[in-house]
């Protein structure tokens, strides 16, 4: 099934965590050691500094109560900003679909949440798969009748993993930050962005591997985990490799934004030269589901046609994943 994209949005709460901030915090870290390990610098959370800095949030029960936005508010402002790049209004929105590593609620859906704050009443459900919620939503889309789907169907992916982080522990504190995006989809009407050989595998022996519990912190497999991802990024691109891009194209690369390092590791291993490799967990931290689209939707405007983006998607499950956007009519 060939999909389009019509409109790319993101939100990054405005709170920043630096690495001088977690410096601060004394849990035996610091900007050499941050940097070496996982190349971020900074991470955005909707948590007030305040309160991680008294609490660590060793009670996670209560980030909720302590969150500056919900799930819904952050869907909005993602959604507004990728229906105005579609130049549709929110009535052209015939289903919403939403995926997270963290739902806001166990119950509702954090899709009907969403739908409500934008005054929607269209068929709303979620697709949870952590990191790879995105693409599990379009694997999920890709097999169902196109002409029973809506025109026009809006996919969000709300992460506000900082509010299960165990700020005492320094190796889950200095990766993770906070975003959401939404993306505006067909399957029916085109546009000049086509989304292309979607794929998604899973391997749930490991589905332990990687955990974020109801009322619990944020816990992995350190270095299983980052080997796990490094191979299954590895082996999704050189795929894409050897069938685009096509003639013409110019193949960008978005993998999961896990860490820079893990990324660079892969660059390396795929021969994906400097300027092709586009990032931002540097500054913002691993956001789960709305990483690697949000780097997209970041760089909106810097997109042509004749681009090919290899986006590649790992995540707990065990899960792994790819598409390719295409930029321009195909050739």
């Amino acid at each position: 099934m060939s999909f389009f994209l019509h409109g790319l949005g993101h939100f990054h709460p405005e709170n920043m965590i630096t690495n001088k901030f977690l410096e601060e915090l004394d849990i035996g870290t610091d900007e050499q050691w941050i940097l070496e390990r996982v190349g971020i610098h900074s991470r955005r959370t909707v948590l007030s500094l305040d309160y991680i800095k008294k609490t660590q949030n060793l009670d996670p029960r209560g980030a909720t109560e302590a969150s500056m936005y919900t799930h819904a508010t952050t869907g909005k402002k993602a959604a507004d900003l990728a229906l105005d790049r579609s130049g549709l209004s929110k009535e052209s929105i015939g289903m919403v679909i939403a995926g997270s590593s963290r739902p806001g609620f166990s119950s509702p859906a954090d899709a009907c949440t969403i739908a409500r704050a934008l005054d929607l009443e269209v068929p709303s459900i979620d697709v949870n798969s952590a990191c790879t919620s995105m693409w599990a939503a379009l694997y999920m889309i890709s097999m169902m009748q196109p002409e029973k789907l809506p025109e026009y169907i809006l996919l969000v992916t709300p992460e506000s993993l900082t509010t299960t982080v165990d700020y005492s522990d320094r190796s889950a504190s200095v990766l993770w930050g906070d975003c959401t995006t939404a993306a505006v989809l067909s399957t029916r009407v085109p546009s000049n962005m086509s989304i292309l050989n979607n794929t998604f595998e899973s391997s749930p022996a490991g589905y332990d591997k990687v955990v974020v519990p109801l009322c619990g912190h944020f816990y992995q497999e350190g270095r299983t985990v980052q080997m796990f991802a490094i191979k299954k990024t590895v082996r999704c691109l050189r795929s894409i490799q050897k069938v685009f891009p096509s003639s013409g194209y110019r193949l960008h690369f978005i993998g999961h934004q896990a860490n820079l390092r893990m990324l660079e590791t892969v660059c390396n291993s795929c021969g994906i030269e400097k300027e092709r490799h586009h990032t931002n967990v540097e500054h913002y931290g691993n956001t789960g589901a709305a990483g690697a689209p949000s780097v997209v939707s970041m760089n909106w405007d810097s997109w042509s046609d004749h681009d090919q983006i290899a986006v590649v998607g790992v995540g707990s499950g065990l899960s792994w994943s790819s598409y390719i956007l295409q930029f321009g009519a195909s050739q």
